[in-house]
């Protein structure tokens, strides 16, 4: 098993691709569609918190990216669909052996459906060079929550990102109308890693995203508490913007559990606030 995935890795690369439709018919979000080319692959569907809504785990089967790999994700929701996607374990991001490994994700999102797209967080190894795209297509009423966590360097080893390339694009548009477009980019240096414009020695980066409706100035107040209530070391960052159609949060420090909670907290306010559903953590996140 590790000698074939040397030499796929090495040799050949992974082109993997998924592609999954989901629809709602009598009250129940249904996949209908899904096509997987290795190392890609999604578990069967289910339903802790009932019918109404979908769940989704999405398995990289190979056990992380390295350079040369190009995977592909393609998720649409038909009208009204219910989808909660999220990945069975932390991404990692192999160091480079020279070529870029790429990620392109497309997301369409019709009316009344929404779409929570919760992976578990990336960890991006020293010497790593990697580019994700990430499209996300709403139409009228449709809603989008998503969030990216990642740790650049295997921190408990010590290991810094110190070498190599990141980089993360996401778009969100509605109806031809740009929602919000966030380029971020990493060049691995130790000016970098420590400048305060960037890691500022931090290595753990998180961005939380919310597109569907305007959020009232009480609910990022609320945001902004959750995370105020906890403990923050002095070099840690945060924060909560209100936009047009929703709200933006960041956080910049070293803690995973750390981001990974606050958003959590942040995710269960909105889906009681906006979307009146329960708490309901996926059961990948409890193993």
């Amino acid at each position: 098993m590790t000698s074939n995935f040397t030499e796929n890795s090495t040799l050949n690369s992974w082109h993997g691709k998924l592609d999954l439709v989901y629809a709602h018919r009598q009250d129940t979000t249904q996949l209908i569609h899904a096509h997987h080319q290795a190392p890609l692959k999604v578990q069967r569907p289910f339903y802790p918190e009932g019918k109404a809504v979908c769940h989704s785990v999405i398995l990289h089967t190979a056990g992380g990216i390295v350079g040369g790999d190009k995977l592909s994700c393609n998720f649409q929701l038909q009208p009204e669909s219910q989808v909660l996607i999220t990945t069975a374990a932390a991404g990692k991001i192999y160091r480079s052996n020279g070529r870029q490994a790429t990620q392109n994700i497309n997301i369409e999102v019709s009316t009344g459906a929404t779409l929570e797209w919760l992976p578990q967080e990336t960890i991006v190894f020293d010497g790593a060079i990697y580019r994700q795209d990430t499209r996300i297509d709403l139409a009228e009423n449709a809603t989008f929550i998503g969030w990216e966590i990642t740790r650049f360097g295997r921190s408990a080893r010590g290991e810094k990102f110190l070498q190599g390339n990141w980089k993360s694009y996401t778009e969100v548009w509605q109806q031809a109308k740009p929602l919000w477009v966030d380029r971020q980019w990493l060049p691995g240096s130790e000016e970098i890693f420590y400048s305060p414009h960037a890691l500022n020695g931090q290595p753990v980066v998180g961005t939380f995203i919310y597109i569907g409706q305007p959020v009232s100035s009480e609910f990022i107040e609320k945001a902004r508490s959750l995370m105020e209530t906890r403990y923050i070391a002095s070099l840690h960052c945060y924060g909560v913007t209100r936009l047009e159609h929703g709200f933006l949060c960041r956080y910049r420090g070293s803690s995973t559990s750390e981001v990974r909670n606050w958003f959590t907290a942040v995710w269960h306010l909105l889906r009681q606030s906006l979307l009146e559903r329960s708490n309901c953590i996926p059961r990948v996140w409890q193993i």
